[in-house]
């Protein structure tokens, strides 16, 4: 110990004064953290009926406990506004019960991603209907465009939009993703969220899947150094897939089986197949490795 550092706490304990050579647990603990906790919610299909909105809030203070850094949210926020003959009434009921779920945490930040039930089509007039389509989705989640990047710590994120010519980006938009994956600096790990899986097992049982994955999945091995993960739900079913060093997470609901019983191949309550409704939590290293836990919630 160097002598003024100990003069200092000599006379420091002289006049009754206890000093800790310890950090405070909270920030030994924070000092230590070389990850990010994010929480990884997807297709909640909030609405107002059923005690649904309760139900959801009550699932989403079990989600808060892990303390995450942020939220990613992925898509089919409400339950629907997509289908024929969905009122603007109706469309708008959902997303008074989706402001409630949100407020529970209006502290942190939520990037979310537009499901395919999200927006609302059957309008009398498109061109005159400031709520038609995926804008005002956009405005509605908070999000600043249909897709976009952001950083956190030393991590690089990009959410995707794949409502697009049957589950894809279109030419628009795998120009932009192109660009913005050579815009980062080289191994930046990244991690890429969209509403329908790029890569997935479930594909093969229940479809939904990307239909550019081919040319993702290039894209992707063009950036090997760079792309780390990639998360996505819609499928209500979970499974990983790991390919060209690349995770393919698709996390289950928290809706499980849309809030029901379950169908009849459901292996509980609320599930859909085999899988029960719930959530993920990843931790995201600094050196890009990544973690994927699934939490069920039944």
């Amino acid at each position: 110990m160097k002598r003024r550092s100990f003069l200092t706490k000599s006379a420091l304990l002289s006049a009754g004064v206890a000093v800790s050579n310890s950090i405070p647990a909270e920030a030994e603990e924070k000092a230590k953290k070389s990850y990010l906790t994010v929480a990884h919610i997807t297709d909640v299909h909030i609405r107002p009926e059923d005690d649904i909105p309760n139900r959801a809030l009550a699932w989403l203070k079990l989600v808060k406990k892990h303390k995450p850094d942020f939220y990613l949210n992925g898509g089919d926020s409400i339950h629907d506004a997509s289908y024929d003959g969905v009122t603007k009434e109706r469309m708008l009921e959902q997303w008074k019960a989706w402001d409630l779920f949100r407020e529970e945490i209006k502290e942190d930040d939520v990037y979310s991603c537009i499901g395919n039930h999200d927006p609302w089509w059957d309008v009398p007039n498109k061109d005159e209907e400031p709520m038609y389509g995926k804008p005002y989705v956009v405005e509605r989640l908070g999000i600043p465009s249909e897709y976009y990047s952001f950083d956190k710590g030393n991590w690089h994120f990009i959410i995707l939009d794949g409502n697009h010519e049957g589950i894809s980006l279109g030419d628009e938009q795998m120009a932009w993703l192109e660009k913005d994956l050579e815009s980062i600096p080289a191994g930046t790990p990244t991690l890429i969220m969209s509403h329908f899986p790029i890569t997935s097992i479930t594909n093969a049982l229940v479809g939904g899947q990307h239909k550019d994955h081919k040319e993702l999945k290039k894209l992707f091995y063009k950036h090997k150094d760079k792309v780390r993960v990639c998360l996505s739900g819609h499928q209500h079913l979970l499974d990983r897939t790991w390919y060209n060093d690349v995770h393919y997470f698709c996390n289950g609901s928290l809706s499980g089986f849309w809030w029901g019983e379950g169908d009849g191949e459901s292996a509980g309550k609320q599930y859909y197949l085999e899988t029960p409704p719930g959530y993920a939590i990843l931790k995201l290293h600094e050196d890009g490795k990544v973690e994927n836990d699934y939490f069920p919630l039944m």
